[in-house]
């Protein structure tokens, strides 16, 4: 999964008559994309329908996740006291503003350009900054997950998350530049003469064999998408299980308190955020299993797709894996705004329910003291002391 597997450029690549390729102009999936020639004549690849309708919805996805990206940085600035979880919305939404302002303009540019126009050396810096944008939407999401089952299965420790998840996002972060540095290296431009100048940024002259280029694949695969998505699916089977034994032991000892906690006695804030990071993990696996199950089936079995998958296909699945980097800041916004409404009803109705009681305890307090007054001479300060009682009863009353 070399740069095809980040960044999705043009869906058609020339080849020439013996059958070899300038590949990785080709999809995201396939470094080496097939195909046909008439009368053994090389075909160029032109701007087709399909890649136009894509660079369309590619720019409109652009505009709609900066926005909304920024959107939540300009909203988690506002903070002034700087929750964990905040942190970690914060990284994720620089990974996706990465894909957004990088991998998504210079996939419609290439797209529209046909060939690669930029040079070598930016063929091969803006290969790597493509896989990093990549690598670090993904490991952002792993950490997310490490810190919701760090929260809920051990709640103590819980003074120890900004440390722990500034290790981890920092590790997240160096692992994504390191596993993205070989991309400059196998990546050049290969230009042709016939039947025109046409240049490529492509991987093409960089593997001395097939099963080389097929092992990186592989690999980049592998961490890409393999490995975040084990590490997520045991955190949250461990989360389930955990919650569920909670839930267990709930029903068998219904004396235990239900001050601010859910069902299962985990308190609401962090039901809350869980909640939040698994609608974040379920959207990322969503959005880019098709696609990547494709191109697994590409490397595998490259005849068995010719022919049966169109490229209009693998458009559509690259940009509904790239529909990932909207649903993130949305998902955010949805589960603040709808914690922070039921925040702000909580709050009034404690309100409340505070000022009845306070009430309540001022007129009783009243009551006994009228009781305790000398039946003989005292009436008219027993008045007065009544009226006093009833005038901070007002007051109390209207400061709701």
């Amino acid at each position: 999964m070399n740069a095809s597997s980040c960044c999705d450029p043009p869906v058609i690549m020339y080849q020439q008559s013996s059958g070899s390729d300038l590949n990785a102009s080709c999809d995201l999936l396939a470094s080496n994309c097939s195909w046909t020639a008439v009368d053994r004549t090389p075909q160029l690849p032109t701007f087709s329908t399909a890649a136009k309708v894509r660079v369309i919805v590619t720019f409109i996805l652009c505009g709609i996740s900066s926005l909304c990206n920024l959107a939540v940085l300009w909203a988690a600035s506002g903070h002034r006291r700087k929750s964990h979880v905040r942190v970690l919305i914060v990284n994720l939404t620089a990974a996706d503003l990465l894909v957004t302002l990088i991998v998504m303009p210079v996939d419609a540019a290439w797209n529209i350009t046909v060939q690669w126009l930029a040079g070598d050396l930016a063929c091969r810096f803006l290969m790597f900054l493509k896989l990093l944008a990549m690598y670090s939407c993904a490991f952002v999401t792993v950490v997310i997950s490490l810190d919701r089952q760090s929260a809920i299965l051990n709640p103590l420790l819980i003074s120890m998350a900004p440390k722990r998840n500034r290790i981890m996002l920092m590790t997240a972060w160096t692992m994504s530049a390191l596993l993205s540095v070989p991309q400059m290296f196998i990546f050049h431009n290969v230009t042709i003469t016939y039947p025109a100048n046409f240049t490529q940024c492509t991987t093409r002259g960089s593997f001395n064999t097939h099963w080389q280029e097929t092992a990186y694949n592989m690999f980049t695969f592998s961490w890409l998408f393999l490995l975040p998505l084990a590490i997520m699916i045991i955190c949250y089977t461990r989360i389930f299980i955990h919650i569920s034994k909670q839930m267990i032991k709930k029903n068998e000892s219904s004396d235990e308190p239900h001050l601010r906690c859910s069902k299962n006695n985990i308190p609401k804030a962090r039901m809350k955020t869980l909640k939040m990071s698994v609608v974040i993990v379920v959207s990322f696996i969503v959005c880019w299993t098709p696609y990547y199950l494709l191109g697994l089936w590409y490397w595998f079995f490259p005849d068995d797709l010719e022919g049966k998958v169109s490229h209009s296909l693998t458009h559509i699945l690259f940009i509904f894996g790239l529909f990932n980097t909207c649903l993130d800041p949305i998902i955010y916004g949805l589960f603040t705004v709808r914690f922070n409404r039921r925040q702000r009803n909580d709050y009034s109705r404690a309100t409340i329910m505070s000022g009845l009681d306070a009430n309540k305890v001022t007129g009783e307090s009243v009551k006994y003291a009228l009781a305790a007054l000398p039946s003989k001479g005292g009436s008219a300060e027993g008045e007065q002391d009544s009226n006093s009682g009833h005038s901070e009863q007002k007051s109390t009353n209207s400061s709701l």
